[in-house]
């Protein structure tokens, strides 16, 4: 008898730390910096990521202390996965929290840790770090990989 897997069996909220961690796909989208209209609420994604951002992982170099680091990076909780909308849409948190199920190239269904990259999902190759960009220039580097 086939087993049901945890993302399809628990809440978001049931999950373990482990369990929790292996959703992440760790395509890096969540780490761009983001712009946000004050007039509008309205966010903008740049092509531009922290400094701790590791490129060729695709991931943080220090993701133990990145709250403390950056106070700006927001963990991703069950909480801001049912109700941020900054989260792209093919993000695994966020689709679970709206009841949808992971697609084929995520990890846990692939098998395969590189599916993501090779689906073209991932932010490999394809950001500049803060370290190299002003603040101010900023809206030189909106990407529009949600549309």
């Amino acid at each position: 008898m086939p087993t049901i897997p945890f993302w399809e069996n628990k809440s978001l909220d049931e999950m373990n730390q482990q369990e929790w961690e292996s959703l992440c796909d760790g395509c890096g989208l969540c780490c761009l910096l983001k712009i946000e209209d004050e007039d509008s609420g309205e966010l903008f994604y740049t092509n531009v990521v922290c400094e701790y951002h590791n490129n060729k992982r695709c991931c943080c170099t220090r993701y133990q202390e990145r709250s403390t680091l950056v106070p700006d990076c927001i963990k991703v909780t069950p909480v801001v996965a049912r109700t941020e909308k900054w989260l792209p849409g093919s993000c695994a948190y966020r689709l679970l929290a709206e009841g949808k199920p992971l697609f084929d190239w995520h990890p846990l269904i692939s098998g395969d840790p590189d599916s993501v990259q090779q689906a073209g999902i991932s932010i490999h190759d394809r950001v500049i770090s803060e370290e190299f960009v002003h603040r101010d220039e900023l809206p030189e580097h909106l990407v529009h990989w949600f549309d």
